[in-house]
């Protein structure tokens, strides 16, 4: 049987992590199994469901290399479909109509609250025999006895008590179906052989199952991913800006090193840390995923960008990085030597948009130094920076190594600790103690920008109390 899985996202936020997760396992699960991949729109939710978000998602998969094997369908455009299941389920007499008030089950849900007792919907409509009206709701006829077992690729067996199971409702009083009833349908209709999804959805399984028994479906393949957990341990939530895909890809990763990140949510391949999309279609096996929660690290995130980073070519990762200095407002074409610049800071921080800040002042003046850094080192050190200055202007040959060799004779005529000599330097500079050596550094500008520095550090400690 040809495998065929499904990612069934709801439009009414960004594309959050832990969704992309959820399909990245689908999608990879179908393509192992030279199956189909498939994109389910549930926008039922009219109020909170928008066009713009449905976009952020479909694009925001599409950008990570997950693309449906056919075009996506939408909940909102399939109600014939569900009213000819409800039409077959009620003909199979599976279903009532109950007219039960809201006060009546808040009533009856505190009472059972009260007695310790699980709030449930206790029957009462059950065996009336009502017709539909303005006031009724379809609900299902839940088995009362006996269990629901099902296999979960992920858990192995599991077992649900019927009489935990109320009689859930099917169709609104408006006549909307329900989510689950839409869930059902879709997945037969669109021939879903496995539902891959998060493990809040694990309590929602033998009710769909029930559903799926009553319409006379098959059964189908079930696994239930680890939750993904903040590094609070809490649960990531959608409302959290940093879980959205689109702010990581701002923040300069690579959709290679948020696939590997993912992937490594509650499943590992022995000791290898470093892999692509094929790399997991080839290796994944969802029957290695834990059960326990997985935890997004970001220190681990930036450490696989860094990775991922560093295998690009130097125009590959040339062209990833422009936008970013475009954004920054560089013009990288300023400069001659500007290919030399970016890399020579390329690693300088583990994203895209770190490495574009690092690279500020190497293409525009200096307008403030790092407080911090300036009190530690800048301050104080005049006759450092009127020495070394001297010492460069003497060189006779501009480059990394003369300028090494200055700094090294410098250094030993002044008798310094190397961060005493070369801190207040790199600060000129850079305005931070953050670049690479500091030989390299100075020969990523000309002499006359090296003076200039200096001068402007100089002039700064001259008016500073």
């Amino acid at each position: 049987m040809t495998k065929v899985t499904r990612f069934a996202p709801s439009p009414t936020g960004a594309l959050h992590i832990g969704g992309v997760r959820t399909a990245l396992f689908n999608y990879v699960y179908a393509k192992q199994n030279k199956g189909k991949f498939l994109i389910r729109v549930e926008d039922t939710d009219v109020e909170r469901s928008t066009k713009e978000f449905e976009k952020n998602i479909l694009n925001g998969l599409s950008d990570i290399g997950i693309n449906p094997d056919e075009p996506p369908v939408r909940q909102s455009e399939r109600s014939e479909l569900y009213q000819k299941a409800v039409e077959k389920i009620i003909d199979s007499g599976n279903a009532y109509y109950c007219n039960c008030s809201k006060e009546r089950l808040d009533q009856m849900r505190a009472a059972q609250q009260s007695k310790g007792l699980k709030p449930q919907y206790d029957g009462k409509c059950r065996n009336l025999n009502l017709k539909p009206d303005s006031s009724t709701v379809l609900r299902l006829k839940t088995p009362k006895d006996g269990e629901l077992i099902f296999h979960d690729l992920v858990r192995g067996e599991v077992i649900f008590q019927n009489s935990e199971l109320d009689d859930l409702i099917l169709l609104r009083s408006d006549g909307s179906p329900t989510y689950h009833l839409c869930n059902v349908v879709d997945d037969f209709e669109q021939g879903v052989s496995t539902v891959i999804r998060g493990e809040d959805h694990l309590s929602n399984t033998p009710r769909q199952i029930h559903i799926q028994q009553a319409l006379g479906y098959p059964s189908l393949e079930y696994a239930h991913l680890p939750m993904v957990l903040g590094q609070d341990k809490k649960r990531l939530s959608k409302r959290n800006a940093v879980t959205s895909l689109q702010d990581y890809f701002e923040k300069g990763y690579l959709e290679s090193s948020l696939i590997n990140m993912l992937a490594r949510l509650g499943w590992s391949k022995g000791d290898k840390e470093i892999f692509y999309l094929d790399d997991l279609i080839d290796d994944f096996r969802i029957q290695e995923v834990q059960k326990a929660g997985a935890i997004f690290d970001p220190a681990k995130l930036d450490w696989i960008n860094n990775h991922h980073l560093a295998a690009l070519s130097f125009e590959s990762f040339k062209d990833r990085l422009i936008p970013f200095l475009e954004n920054a407002g560089i013009n990288y074409n300023l400069k001659d030597n500007s290919n030399e610049i970016i890399e020579a800071m390329r690693s300088s921080q583990p994203t895209l948009l770190g490495v574009a800040k690092d690279l500020i002042p190497y293409f525009t003046q200096i307008d403030s130094y790092d407080e911090k850094a300036a009190n530690k080192f800048l301050k104080g050190s005049e006759a450092v920076l009127e020495f070394v200055q001297r010492k460069l202007n003497g060189l006779e040959a501009w480059n990394e190594g003369s300028i090494d060799h200055a700094l090294q004779e410098a250094q030993t005529a002044l008798s310094l600790p190397t961060p005493k000599l070369n801190q207040p330097i790199r600060i000129a500079m850079t305005g931070s103690t953050q670049s690479p050596s500091l030989g390299l550094t100075l020969s990523l500008f000309d002499l006359a920008e090296v003076n200039n520095r200096i001068d402007a550090a100089l002039k700064y400690l001259a008016n500073t109390d």
